[in-house]
């Protein structure tokens, strides 16, 4: 069982101590006053040091061993080690708050022990350990600071990665999800159009099912990198699940995003499909239903609109874009021609 001891520190010769940098300029009568009011604590493995919320009244220096700090609980991994000639339980002394992680003794360790009159007391009497004292928490800091830097950064890397499609690099379900919401209110109070398309690769199934799922994987790559490199610099476009994609159209009505969606359709049939290795792949299309939002469009209602429009166009021989009816009855039917009212 982890445990604790204490011995006096009337034999700990001062060369011990110059040993560490901390104590490295201290004159000999500092360091006598500073073994005086001491005491030498030795921790058995596991043993725990310092808890985390705890009052601490006293600063550690390490003679021996390794020290483990934990942030949240002792079962976390660790932050940081301890090493000999470093302190610990120095800052809440200097701001008379609690300590705010857990020190745990990784094998068997000695400490001085030193109490907050003494180390007070060897501040006032020691200009270089109060100098060594500030080296040592600077060093600390510059490490917190590079630890957060470094935490911020994959903290990104993890959001980015929680918003973009891993198979072919543009933006996923989450992200839709996220701002298909914030474009729909954004453009209705600003009383401006928005157009979005559900687009579906024909025959994707039966292509896997002919050529592989290796192949199917690049043609999704070759569909989504073909519709993100000709969409217009304010379009967006994102992976819906399988073989779907939502193409997301700002301020554009129907008859501006039939020809925008014309465009891809007819760039992603021409598209050249190849394995990694360089062998041909048979081309694909695509088919795509698109809908205008109106006013009483909520994000699911919008793509069930497109996805009404699409299953139209799967019907009408595939390859081809069918739009959803309008508040004005506005449709497109054949491709590129406007019919108002059935006219």
């Amino acid at each position: 069982m982890a445990s604790t001891n204490l011995a006096s520190t009337e034999t700990l010769p001062i060369e011990v101590l110059r040993r560490f940098a901390l104590f490295s300029s201290v004159d000999d009568d500092a360091l006598r006053a500073l073994i005086a009011q001491c005491t030498v604590l030795t921790l058995t493995p596991e043993a725990q040091l310092l808890s985390s919320g705890v009052v601490n009244r006293h600063a550690y220096v390490l003679l021996s061993g390794t020290l483990r700090i934990h942030l949240g609980d002792v079962t976390s991994e660790p932050i940081a080690f301890v090493k000999p000639g470093e302190v610990v339980g120095e800052l809440s002394v200097i701001d008379q708050r609690p300590t705010s992680a857990h020190v745990v003794a990784s094998e068997v360790c000695q400490l001085l022990s030193l109490g907050e009159r003494g180390f007070w007391q060897l501040v006032e009497m020691s200009h270089s350990f109060a100098v060594q004292l500030m080296h040592k928490l600077a060093e600390r800091l510059r490490a917190n600071n590079t630890a957060v830097v470094e935490n911020t950064m994959l903290r990104e890397q993890f959001e980015k990665a929680a918003l973009y499609d891993a198979l072919t690099s543009i933006h996923n379900r989450r992200w839709l999800d996220e701002t298909l919401p914030r474009l729909l209110s954004r453009h209705r109070h600003a009383h401006r159009p928005l157009s979005v398309g559900l687009i579906d690769v024909d025959h994707f199934k039966r292509f896997n099912d002919d050529h592989g799922h290796e192949a199917g994987d690049e043609v999704l790559k070759a569909v989504a990198k073909t519709l993100q490199d000709k969409l217009r610099p304010t379009d967006l476009v994102a992976r819906y699940g399988g073989e779907e994609f939502v193409l997301i159209l700002p301020d554009t009505d129907l008859p501006g995003a039939h020809c925008a969606a014309e465009r891809l359709r007819k760039a992603v049939e021409t598209t050249t499909v190849t394995t990694p290795s360089g062998d041909a792949l048979p081309s694909v299309t695509i088919s795509m239903g698109l809908s205008r939002m109106e006013a009483e469009h909520d994000p699911a209602q919008l793509l069930k609109a497109c996805d009404q429009a699409l299953y139209r166009a799967k019907d009408n021989g595939r390859n081809r874009i069918e739009c959803a009816p309008t508040s004005a009855s506005l449709a497109l039917d054949p491709p590129g021609r406007i019919t108002v009212d059935g006219v």
